[in-house]
């Protein structure tokens, strides 16, 4: 793509996740610090070779940087939502080729489970101004509107849940790693029609950090090197949440660049990770990204081709934010460096070489990772 002088020239280097769950003794800081000391060391590095700082979800990152022992020329806050995940990494890549950093840590610290944050009501969100009381109600109302205009039931979310638990079951630290069945989802408690208890995230406290540096830096640190290949983002603020076109317009411009930009074709990707806060944003996904025409997510995915071992595309082979935890999508590219470092074990997608990230939201974004 014209213009577009940014592929492969920044790496992931080190990546750090915290156990999952809920730890009342500890915050955002602390959780925050776990995880960046693990990067770190993943990487072969030390505070001090950090001049570039990007938090999220942590009050302050000149108290983060004096509790941690670093001192970046470089450091900025991020906002919370789950969207920024995506623009932390975009941002630090911006800034190491820019030559305003050279190393980057970008850190998530959410104790969200210990505050018994809901993700609604009183927090705020565009979904206040038609009366909703959680993103959870405008995913409900949009699948709603799908079920309708495409003639579909809930049965293709039973096939996201069940493919996401299925790779959860093969990772050792996600939260639910029992097997679920197609009865079980139909079954479950019903939390805001037409969803149910199987579409919604899990909401835990825990830590996410990513080491990015220079890929000619990162070729000589310990793990090998993971690289930002391409990326894509829009933003589009014309109407409230519930949006009726499911981000479709948005997505489909995210798609065209980030193909382009990365160099390779939507064949050429091994795995997928997909934001998924409720079910239905992955069928929103799939069809706004190109893998399937609009409205035929439900057939596409209904023979397993989410399944690691049976499917094409692979897609949130930790669990996704549906079995593992809702790590507002810094846990999705964790896992996509992991991937492609081979270091996922039993859940491992076989001679991976390229996994994209996707984000539906109002500010929509995707990210190609590559190896060597």
């Amino acid at each position: 793509m014209s213009g577009w002088n940014l592929r492969d020239k920044v790496c992931i280097a080190g990546v750090g996740t915290t156990p999952y769950g809920s730890f009342p003794d500890n915050d955002s800081y602390g959780l925050g610090a776990q995880a960046m000391f693990s990067a770190l060391d993943d990487a072969g590095l030390e505070a001090g070779d950090v001049d570039g700082l990007l938090v999220c979800r942590i009050p302050s990152y000149e108290q983060f940087a004096l509790m941690t022992g670093i001192n970046p020329q470089y450091s900025l806050p991020v906002n919370m939502a789950g969207r920024f995940s995506a623009v932390s990494v975009m941002l630090a890549t911006q800034a190491i080729a820019t030559g305003a950093a050279k190393t980057v840590a970008i850190v998530y610290g959410n104790n969200g489970r210990s505050n018994r944050m809901f993700y609604g009501g009183g927090e705020g969100g565009a979904w206040n101004p038609w009366g909703m009381t959680s993103p959870g109600a405008t995913h409900a109302m949009m699948y709603s509107a799908y079920m309708h205009q495409f003639g579909v039931g809930t049965e293709p979310l039973a096939d996201v849940a069940m493919a996401f638990r299925k790779h959860a079951s093969l990772n050792p630290d996600a939260m639910m790693r029992k097997p679920i069945t197609f009865e079980d989802h139909q079954s479950a408690r019903p939390v805001c029609e037409p969803l149910k208890l199987l579409d919604y995230c899990q909401i835990n406290d825990g830590g996410v950090a990513l080491i990015l540096t220079s890929a000619e830096r990162a070729k000589d640190l310990r793990k090998p090197p993971v690289y930002v290949s391409g990326y894509a983002r829009h933003d589009v603020f014309d109407q409230a949440e519930p949006r009726l076109d499911y981000w479709n317009p948005v997505l489909s411009k995210v798609a065209s660049e980030v193909y382009a930009r990365a160099g390779i074709s939507r064949d050429e990707i091994d795995g997928l990770m997909i934001y998924d806060n409720f079910t239905p944003t992955v069928l929103f996904t799939l069809e706004g990204l190109g893998f399937c025409k609009q409205g035929e997510a439900p057939a596409f995915i209904a023979n397993g081709t989410l399944e690691l071992g049976r499917g094409r595309w692979p897609t949130n082979t930790n669990g996704g934010h549906l079995s593992d935890s809702y790590m507002q999508g810094w846990g999705l590219i964790a896992e996509a460096a992991r991937q492609l470092r081979g270091d996922c074990g039993a859940r491992q997608i076989k001679d991976a070489r390229a996994i994209q990230y996707g984000c539906a939201t109002n500010i929509s974004t995707s990210i190609i990772f590559r190896r060597d």
